[in-house]
């Protein structure tokens, strides 16, 4: 420890600036200027009117008028004996010579001091000396001249070191490095505190990464058998799903240089910066090698190409991506370099990027599930003060289906928020409860005007929602219904979907029956309807869509899909389908959901009854469970029970 202590110990002295030299002979050159070099800063100075009493009383010898502007007093020997003069003589600062004047003053218009000398001279009769001289100081005239070529080498002097870097500042903002990397080297001297620990979940993706490091830590237990070592790996999957985070695991966990970057940091107005700083990147990850390079959202640079530039022009984004793909398996490549990339546009990148010898390896990190979701909650309740017994992290799991790793995170810290806003000393279900209904529905809104007649079409709209779910096999279990305005929505009813790996029609078909229940509540009770089913018709309407085409779920139309994966449909400017098809396939969107909707209109006239009723209790108390749709309706026929949602590992 001691010899780790010497070395740093250096490094600890402030560093000597130019610039204390600089500013010394600048001072140094002001002050010859105003001291003038000629003795003038050693006599005191004096008024005019002192120096005409002076005149007056005979005790002036000799006057000498320097440059027509300032005036040189010599006593006689008399006057210098006089205690008034030895006092003003002894305030002088520079020691005293006998050629130095007595006194000195500036004084205005020439001519008028010249002619009250020659009045007092005539009035007293007195022979007094006027001379007249003129003095140059040399090294203020040295300074005035060499002043602007000066600052001209100065400034140019300090935009050169700020050009190389030399001044301070960071390389990227500098002209010099502008082509140099940006990316933050991670090694065995920096501090990275993620591990594959803090990574709940993802373990199929957690393996595909540590192995590529294991690689690198012991490369000879894969080249003994003639393996070698891939080239990149990407990470896919929706925003939020970890993807970063599990970088930041290799930056923890690998023992070699790991370079941090985004796609972004490529990009810059200068023709070449881009491949330049691709060039740059893998010249010191080799010079480090074996090392990793970790490139952040590489859509930015990796789309593929001729699809955007309809300009024709030279493409900045299009030379960076061939100097990367160059880079990563071009001629003469060096193989200890591993390219780590993540994206969430898949579907957008060259070709050219994801065949094999560059990214060999697509490691899809996808939404999480409930036992997923589980690990991930246990990670982040962690470091919070919770109420003991309480929090159940099968419960939560089960709240929160379609959840991102950040989302729950990010209702972790909510519901920590919500019990220090109500002063509660921990965290409890209640504050994860509102935790999550202030994410997915916003911010509730108790102070919004709405009027009785509003409120109670609101009221008989959730209702619609939760009595046809209730009746309907294959609708998601409801939860909660509520008509408190949250963010957008002036109710909401919440659901909790089953997750299924596949779809089928009927299933579709329940879920947007569903969803047109509150429209059909308002034509069964008011036999009107409103605009407050916006959000439920667009969601039917993309399901409907979805159905004819993209999964093939219609029978007139076909088992066809006119659904592109690769993603480069979105720079067609034509329809992949005829005019005619098109008419079918909004005649058949169209036929699908006025079906569930005359369907949901039926079943509400079915129960009529209950609905009111059920709208009533939802008036009463603005918030009503599944316990009280249980009260009204009965057991849910086809309720799966709480138990078979939670599938534990096996």
């Amino acid at each position: 420890m001691a010899k780790d202590n010497r070395k740093t110990e250096p490094n600890k002295k402030p560093k000597f600036s130019a610039y204390w030299i600089y500013a010394v002979i600048i001072i140094g050159f002001l002050v010859l200027n105003f001291m003038g070099g000629s003795g003038i800063g050693s006599a005191p100075n004096t008024s005019p009117s002192e120096f005409q009493d002076f005149l007056s009383n005979g005790e002036v010898e000799k006057i000498v008028i320097i440059n027509r502007r300032k005036a040189k007093v010599f006593l006689t020997g008399e006057a210098k004996a006089l205690e008034k003069h030895k006092k003003s003589r002894g305030k002088s600062i520079l020691p005293v010579s006998p050629n130095d004047p007595d006194y000195q003053f500036e004084f205005g218009d020439l001519q008028n001091f010249e002619n009250k000398i020659a009045t007092i001279k005539k009035e007293r009769g007195l022979d007094t000396q006027v001379n007249y001289d003129t003095e140059n100081n040399i090294w203020g005239e040295i300074f005035i001249t060499l002043l602007p070529f000066a600052l001209i080498i100065g400034v140019w002097i300090f935009i050169m070191r700020r050009m190389s870097g030399g001044a301070g500042g960071g390389a990227g903002g500098q002209i010099f490095n502008i082509g140099k990397s940006k990316a933050k080297l991670f090694d065995q001297n920096t501090d990275v505190k993620v591990s594959f620990e803090n990574v709940a979940g993802l373990e199929g993706a957690k393996e595909e990464v540590q192995e590529i490091v294991d690689f690198l830590k012991n490369p000879e237990k894969y080249t003994s058998l003639g393996g070698k070592i891939p080239k990149g790996a990407l990470l896919v999957g929706p925003p939020g799903t970890g993807k970063t985070l599990l970088a930041k695991a290799v930056a923890g966990e690998a023992k070699v240089p790991f370079f941090s970057l985004s796609g972004s940091d490529f990009v810059e107005m200068f023709v070449g910066v881009g491949a330049s700083r691709v060039r740059d990147l893998f010249k010191q990850a080799k010079e480090k090698s074996p090392a990793i390079i970790f490139i952040d959202e590489i859509d930015a640079i990796g789309r593929a190409r001729g699809k955007s530039n309809f300009s024709g022009s030279n493409d900045e984004r299009e030379n960076t991506l061939n100097q990367l793909l160059t880079e990563m398996d071009g001629f003469g490549t060096n193989t200890n370099v591993i390219v780590i990339a993540a994206t969430n546009r898949a579907d957008v990148l060259d070709k050219a990027l994801m065949r094999a010898g560059r990214f060999d390896r697509q490691i899809y990190v996808d939404l999480p599930d409930i036992r997923e979701r589980k690990a991930i909650f246990e990670v982040h309740l962690k470091p919070l003060k919770k109420v003991e017994n309480e929090l159940d992290t099968d419960f939560l799991a089960k709240q929160t289906p379609g959840f991102s790793g950040a989302d729950i995170a990010n209702v972790c810290n909510e519901a920590a928020l919500i019990a220090a806003r109500k002063g509660n000393k921990a965290v409890g279900k209640q504050d994860f409860l509102d935790a999550v209904d202030r994410i997915v529905g916003g911010l509730e809104k108790k102070n919004k005007i709405i009027t009785p007649q509003e409120k109670r079409a609101i009221a008989f709209h959730e209702a619609g929602h939760a009595t046809v779910s209730w009746m309907l096999e294959h609708a998601a279990p409801l939860v909660k219904v509520t008509i408190v305005p949250r963010g957008q929505s002036l109710g909401a009813a919440w659901y909790l979907p089953e997750e299924r790996l596949i779809v089928r029609p009927n299933q579709m078909l329940d879920e947007m029956c569903a969803a047109l229940g509150g429209r059909a509540a308002e034509k069964v009770i008011f036999d009107e309807i409103s605009t407050g089913a916006l959000s439920d018709l667009e969601k039917v309407t993309k399901q409907a869509r979805a159905m004819v085409t993209i999964y093939g779920l219609n029978d007139k139309v076909g088992n066809l899909t006119y659904y592109d994966s690769s993603g480069q449909s979105e720079y067609n400017f034509t329809k992949p389908y005829s005019e005619q098809t098109s008419e079918l396939i909004d005649k058949e969107i169209s036929n699908i959901v006025e079906t569930q909707y005359q369907r949901a209109i039926d079943l509400l006239e079915k129960h009529k009854d209950k609905l009111t009723e059920l709208a009533e209790v939802l008036l009463e108390k603005e918030v009503i469970f599944k316990d009280n749709l249980e009260k009204i309706f009965g057991e849910r026929p086809f309720g799966k029970k709480e138990e078979e949602i939670i599938v534990e590992p096996s």
